[in-house]
């Protein structure tokens, strides 16, 4: 699952990604300027933006390579993944915008599903991992079909529980606070308990196995590597 902003000044085109990915676990946040979206990476990390090139208040070329000549290790993130969706289908613009700093480049109208995979694609080219399935141990996770078995055998989780593995396997051996998962998983207009983080992973042991996902209290979370370094 991905946190994803919008940069796209067509409401109805905004509002349909929004949705869509929305049903698929994902946490979007839109934006129809340059500004506003600057605004947006510089105040949050994302893990992808999908970026409008005809924008009200300039071209959307301008704020990729303002992303892309950021200072390392801030906000916003010169790393960010960036799929530049547009209604440009000269080859001269997809070439101008991928040698440019994007990562990707679809044409409008584009399918949903197509995008969707895109997406997945680039997170796992963001995240170093080169297959679709993730492996830790006795424990298969399919990002594309939000599936996940355990010794082979398929064990059910909600959308948010889902979220919340996917994020601590694909961050494994490394812990995330409370924060950053709360972060990477809800939009800004989300309604939020306090413990929805700890409600979630007290789910997941329940279901997965208590020794799967550990606390370091006044830390946050983590999966461990699996003994014999399986993961992956």
């Amino acid at each position: 699952m991905m946190r994803v902003l919008v940069l796209e000044d067509d409401r109805r085109i905004a509002d349909g990604l929004a949705a869509h990915l929305g049903r698929q676990g994902h946490a979007v946040d839109t934006a129809a300027t340059l500004a506003d979206g600057w605004a947006a990476l510089c105040a949050e990390p994302f893990d992808l933006l999908l970026l409008d090139l005809g924008l009200p208040d300039g071209d959307g070329t301008t704020l990729l390579a303002r992303l892309r000549a950021a200072p390392r290790g801030g906000l916003p993130d010169a790393h960010t993944p960036v799929l530049v969706m547009t209604a440009r289908d000269q080859v001269a613009a997809r070439i101008g915008a991928l040698d440019g700093g994007a990562d990707d480049y679809v044409t409008k109208p584009f399918d949903p599903d197509e995008l969707a995979a895109r997406m997945r694609a680039l997170r796992r080219r963001a995240a170093g991992r080169g297959q679709a399935l993730l492996h830790h141990g006795d424990l298969a996770v399919d990002p594309a079909a939000r599936s996940v078995q355990r010794r082979g055998v398929p064990v059910a989780l909600s959308g948010r529980e889902f979220a919340v593995l996917l994020l601590l396997l694909e961050a494994s051996p490394r812990v995330l606070s409370r924060a950053q998962i709360e972060a990477a998983l809800y939009s800004w207009d989300a309604v939020l308990e306090s413990n929805a983080i700890e409600v979630h992973v007290h789910h997941l042991r329940k279901k997965l196995g208590e020794g799967l996902i550990r606390t370091l209290r006044g830390v946050g979370y983590c999966i461990p590597a699996p003994a014999g370094g399986s993961g992956g």
